[in-house]
């Protein structure tokens, strides 16, 4: 990925929000017959690697070997910016269309678990964080369900660990730009349904220099 130093993103707190706010990540990975892409829900564990699982009959768990690196890619809040959006504009029109966003390539090795401890492992945890998020008190819990259908749907799966090695992050929103314009767009997305990367930008100039 193209990172500019003014695009950079190293704080590891909003590498951390990016993820957890685009928790359904991309997982690239070179294999035997040519480059898969699946799309897959993860979450980061407190040492820092990442879980999820997979069907038993996508054959992502097939081509990638043991310890393979795969590129997670997390994608965060993006909208289109236009020349309108900038004060300066009107001065000396010296802008073109930009497209602001914020990614993170999350790098590391993959290793898949067949055994139904780590399945229930992975399943219950991504399942408490997400159905706290959307249900509250009335989340949905694996208990719920009658044991024996739990255990055919285990079975239909395939737990995996990412152990990252690096992380590449990119926070393309507008630093390049004087005050008044990186203001103007702010209030550009404002108007025309960025709202989310707005506050973002806006929570950036709230930050101590």
């Amino acid at each position: 990925m193209y990172v500019p130093d003014h695009f950079q993103e190293t704080d590891k707190t909003q590498i951390a929000a990016i993820m957890e706010h685009a928790p359904l990540a991309c997982i690239v990975a070179q294999t035997d017959q040519g480059l898969i892409a699946n799309h897959i829900p993860l979450l980061a564990t407190p040492d820092g690697s990442l879980i999820g699982h997979v069907a038993l009959a996508n054959d992502m768990h097939r081509l990638i070997t043991p310890d393979q690196e795969v590129l997670a890619v997390f994608r965060g809040d993006d909208a289109y910016v236009s020349p309108n959006f900038y004060p300066t504009k009107a001065q000396h029109h010296r802008h073109v269309p930009t497209w602001n966003y914020q990614v993170a390539h999350v790098y590391g090795r993959i290793r898949f678990q067949h055994d139904t401890q780590a399945k229930r492992a992975v399943v219950g945890l991504l399942t408490r964080l997400h159905e706290r998020r959307v249900n509250g008190a009335d989340a949905w819990r694996m208990a719920d369900a009658p044991a024996d259908y739990m255990e055919q749907m285990l079975g239909g799966i395939v737990a995996f660990k990412i152990e990252v090695d690096r992380v590449l992050a990119k926070s393309k929103l507008s630093q390049n730009r004087e005050a008044q314009d990186y203001e103007g767009a702010i209030s550009g997305l404002r108007a025309t349904g960025g709202e989310a990367l707005a506050d973002q930008m806006a929570r950036r100039l709230d930050k101590p220099k």
